[in-house]
């Protein structure tokens, strides 16, 4: 089973409709069971879409999808490509006063349930601080939960990670087994920090567990919340896919760096195979 994650940037991206077309060609060869995607932009002023929309599954009553949706239009230009993804989208929060930012989740299979959890202490549309994550159970996969996130910073006084980490660990404890795949905004070679955290927590990381492995970089230059953080010379892993059970996971690559598929976002994406067993 493959999975993807990819921190998209989407419309605030500079030539984004070329790189929009690059993700859904990379995407139609992959073919990823789930894709767990963040920073999924729509412009607030865009018209909304009118009519049933095929293969959306609303994680909630009374979400716009508009015109300009990133997932939205990745969704249909794969159908185009006779690859059909079902999908949600959760937004979450203002972003530069111009967009709804939010995270999405594409499966191959039917989506039959969802959930979305608050992890920070804010809960505010209007406050860029605000966390959630989205959670979808598919019909071929019952058993497994797979989450986008998008965490906040180590350091950040008024949210700090550990307090959303511990919210996350609590409520993931219902669960079998579950996949969170996403920006967790924590450099996998900083020592007690954010990192090690989910590791003390019993979590699994895919790319330690991998047989096969490149060298795990998803951002090689300062990006906005990092520029006055630490020193991008050699990149860093913060893009990560965690399971709460050991899995065997054959492979871990990083794409969208320009090697593996062009570049398409100020952070590259991580897909994972690994073995259900089954």
């Amino acid at each position: 089973m493959k999975l993807l994650t990819l921190n998209t940037h989407s419309l605030i991206e500079q030539n984004y409709q070329r790189k929009l077309l690059d993700f859904v060609r990379a995407v139609s060869m992959e073919k990823p069971e789930i894709i767990a995607l963040q920073e999924v932009n729509q412009t607030i002023s865009a018209k909304a879409v009118e009519g049933r929309i095929n293969e959306y599954f609303p994680c909630r009553d009374n979400i716009t999808i508009r015109s300009d949706n990133h997932v939205f239009n990745a969704a249909q230009l794969l159908c185009k490509n006779g690859v059909d993804y079902y999908w949600t989208y959760l937004p979450i929060k203002n972003g530069y006063g111009r967009f709804e930012e939010g995270l999405a989740i594409m499966s191959l299979n039917p989506i039959i349930e969802t959930e979305i959890i608050t992890v920070s202490g804010i809960d505010d549309y209007n406050n860029w601080k605000t966390r959630k994550l989205i959670g979808i159970r598919t019909q071929n996969y019952p058993d497994e939960w797979f989450f986008s996130v998008h965490y906040g910073w180590w350091d950040d006084e008024e949210e700090p990670f550990a307090k959303q980490w511990q919210k996350t660990d609590m409520y993931m404890k219902k669960h079998n087994r579950v996949w969170l795949m996403g920006d967790f905004n924590n450099a996998s070679d900083v020592a007690n920090q954010g990192y090690d955290i989910i590791l003390n927590s019993g979590w699994y990381d895919s790319y330690t567990l991998a047989e096969n492995k490149d060298n795990g970089v998803t951002v090689a230059k300062a990006i906005d919340g990092w520029k006055d953080k630490v020193s991008i010379d050699i990149g860093m892993r913060i893009d990560q896919i965690w399971c709460s059970q050991k899995a065997s996971v054959e492979s871990s690559k990083v794409v969208f760096n320009g090697i593996n598929y062009p570049i398409v976002s100020d952070h590259y994406g991580v897909v994972i195979d690994y073995d259900r067993g089954d």
